[in-house]
């Protein structure tokens, strides 16, 4: 194992997603399985399970390649769904049980695996129809009620039937003239199935139209984060969305600001299935009633997404790790944690040491899935006093065994922004523990740009950021270019 240590400080960086665990009524039909007495049912046992922690995914319309909603879909693939469920690759939840107490936990108890088991090893009985559990609806249309805004693609974007994966990102002016604070953004493809995640940003507005369209096709090319292209600004980083994911407003107490005249650009991720696909996306907006009495602050640790953490992976390296810490500058309270790698990502260990040497566990992913991408609220928010350190580690495999390693044989693996170069991140959405006035949050504000800049010119000169730098100047000279196969020609 090679391990690189590094000590960072606060950097911006974000990447949200949500819970997918909402009930939804299943017809019940069909004659029952021969069954034991006290023996699991479907109607008794398994219905309330899937119906809880599956079929917001697997029903019509949404990711999931099929339905689990009546007791048919269910014992069609009754062995299937048993051995996920016991390997836990199923329902996707990454976070290890106990290391931190998050919201919304979507993840089976040991009790509920083992009666799944036994209720295939049994026969799969249906049960008494009478005794199928009341079923919730799912909510027709916007899952968060009518949208404050509601902005569309232009035109459709046809995604081919074969290929490498494509980055498009399209402009939508947002047409306000006032500056406004979001609490949700709420996406809706409408080729569910080709879109792997979505970015939202705002850039100044008219600051992309000459490169919008200038392929022929809707939008411009490139996996480069637009927030953070200098000529575009002021812009910034709004939220975002992964498969599974289902919305869900940003944490009590949280709102992002969303400034007028600006425009949305959404960056989608595509992946080719096989059949030429035409997607155009709706995205809700909800607004705040104002500005929150206190400002999110979302450190990402290590910064820079890990371009300046040495991430240069070996071929076959199996666990190549690098660790850090950041010391927390002041009182704030943790609302949020997310994580961030691309396919060879492993595992993911948070870890807060508070001055008086108590530790507090903040999150720990043992087996990081890049399909799943998941933002951990915590039941409570935690209080980090001011001089709290946070400890963590990332780890990488980029060997041949790795099933989700893109290339075989492996290459060597650097950062970098595309999905088959590497990154590693976890962030943090955090709010200081007490209101500060508007001079100390400018100070801070100031305090930080100041402490950033510094850190740039000290590593202007790393390969990291050389390359990041020439992938941005062929970004802005030819915003057609679409994804590259990762392993041509290695």
């Amino acid at each position: 194992m090679r391990v690189i240590p590094i000590a960072v400080s606060a950097a911006l960086a974000a990447a949200l997603s949500a819970s997918c665990n909402r009930p939804v009524r299943a017809p019940a039909s069909a004659a029952p399985a021969a069954s034991t007495p006290n023996s699991p049912t479907f109607s008794d046992t398994v219905a309330p399970i899937v119906y809880g922690n599956c079929v917001s995914c697997h029903r019509p319309g949404e990711a999931a390649p099929f339905p689990l909603i009546s007791y048919e879909d269910v014992a069609k693939r009754g062995a299937l769904i048993a051995k996920v469920t016991a390997s836990r690759y199923m329902p996707p939840w990454k976070a290890v049980h106990g290391y931190g107490e998050f919201k919304d936990e979507r993840r089976l108890t040991d009790a509920q695996i083992a009666s799944i088991g036994e209720w295939v090893r049994g026969g799969m009985p249906r049960g008494d129809a009478s005794r199928m559990p009341e079923v919730p609806k799912f909510t027709d249309g916007w899952q968060l009620g009518k949208p404050d805004l509601i902005l569309e693609m232009t035109e459709g974007y046809i995604v081919p039937a074969t290929g490498a994966d494509i980055y498009r990102n399209f402009v939508i002016p947002t047409g306000l003239t006032e500056d406004k604070w979001i609490r949700a953004v709420e996406f809706r493809p409408s080729a569910r199935r080709v879109v792997h995640h979505a970015l939202f940003s705002y850039v100044r507005g008219g600051a992309v139209k000459s490169l919008d369209g200038r392929s022929g096709r809707p939008g411009f090319g490139g996996a480069m984060p637009v927030a953070f292209v200098p000529g575009f600004q002021p812009a910034g980083e709004l939220a975002g969305w992964a498969v599974g994911t289902t919305p869900r407003f940003f944490p009590e107490g949280v709102a992002r600001q969303l400034p007028k005249n600006s425009d949305l650009v959404v960056q989608l991720h595509f992946h080719p299935t096989g059949k030429p696909e035409t997607e155009q996306s709706t995205i809700g907006i909800y607004f705040a009633d104002g500005p929150p009495e206190r400002r999110l602050v979302t450190p990402g640790i290590p910064g820079f997404f890990g371009a300046l953490a040495g991430i240069d992976i070996p071929p076959g390296e199996k666990a190549f790790t690098i660790t850090g810490s950041y010391t927390v500058p002041r009182d704030m309270y943790a609302l949020s944690i997310a994580a961030h790698a691309h396919y060879l990502g492993k595992e993911f260990k948070v870890t807060a040491t508070r001055p008086d040497a108590s530790t507090k566990p903040l999150l720990w992913i043992q087996d990081w899935d890049f399909n799943w991408q998941d933002r951990y609220d915590y039941k409570e928010p935690v209080l980090l006093a001011r001089g709290t350190r946070i400890d963590w580690s990332i780890t990488y495999d980029n060997s041949a065994e790795n099933p989700r390693n893109p290339c075989n044989p492996p290459r060597r693996v650097r950062w970098g922004v595309q999905s088959f170069d590497e990154m590693g991140s976890i962030n943090f959405m955090m709010i200081p523990a007490s209101t500060v006035t508007r001079e100390e949050e400018d100070r801070q504000r100031q305090q930080m740009a100041a402490a950033l800049k510094n850190a740039i010119g000290k590593v202007m000169e790393s390969d990291a950021v050389k390359r990041y730098a020439a992938e941005q100047k062929r970004f802005m000279e030819d915003p057609t270019r679409e994804g590259a196969d990762p392993c041509a020609g290695k």
